[in-house]
């Protein structure tokens, strides 16, 4: 092999160690630091929340549930103490997992394309153990608004109550990241308005979740 190969390759590598580097290390404070920033700057509506925090005060625990577009302002809305929350095992999970680490949640890996099995069982030993614990019913892959089942089986297999959490804001002041994406993830620009519904009924029908405790203002999702 050339010397200029070799100097192509280690080139290659350097920049791909500072990449992950970036990503890992530099992206999850600023990452956390920008969604307390914009939760600050806004005005902010709860509904919903008296049962779950009638369930807290009673000792006990719950499953949350959101859709994968909406969890970069979730931690905002969660009212409980600390949660363990199911991320996939791709490269852009890892950031994911350090950046809710710094709302005080733990990460379990794993999805229901790669490593779900074991993710599911430590999900039920936590939930079973007295732990709130977090799935996005839609996630990985989608389809997006598409609940899969895992969520009723871990609901089943733990007796916990699933928990539906949304955010909505001011569709004109707010912005949508990731639009190329399956998932369309959603963001709220700093001064908007946000509403954070959360409720207990929760119909299925063709395996799509509606929740009526969501539609409680018809909020426009931006």
């Amino acid at each position: 092999m050339s010397e200029h190969v070799k100097s192509d390759e280690r080139r290659k590598s350097l920049k791909k160690r500072v990449v992950q580097w970036v990503k890992c290390s530099l992206l999850p404070p600023v990452a956390a630091s920008v969604i307390r920033g914009v939760a600050q700057s806004m005005r902010c509506e709860t509904h919903g929340h008296e049962a779950v925090d009638a369930l807290y005060r009673e000792g006990r625990h719950i499953i949350l549930a959101f859709w994968h577009a909406q969890q970069l302002m979730i931690p905002i809305g969660y009212r409980g103490a600390g949660s363990h929350v199911l991320i996939s095992q791709h490269g852009d999970g890892e950031i994911i997992a350090r950046i809710i680490a710094r709302f005080g949640h733990q990460a379990v890996r794993g999805s229901s394309t790669r490593g779900g099995a074991g993710a599911l069982r430590a999900l039920i030993r936590l939930g079973r153990s007295g732990q709130d614990v977090v799935v996005t019913p839609d996630g990985p892959k989608g389809p997006r608004h598409v609940a899969k089942l895992g969520v009723i089986q871990l609901a089943k297999a733990t007796g916990l109550p699933i928990v539906p959490l949304a955010f909505a804001c001011s569709k004109k002041n707010s912005s949508r990241a990731g639009t190329v994406t399956w998932s369309r993830i959603h963001f709220p620009a700093a001064y908007s308005s946000m509403e954070t519904p959360s409720g207990f009924r929760v119909t299925q029908t063709t395996r799509r979740w509606k929740c009526p405790a969501l539609n409680l203002r018809r909020p426009s999702i931006g």
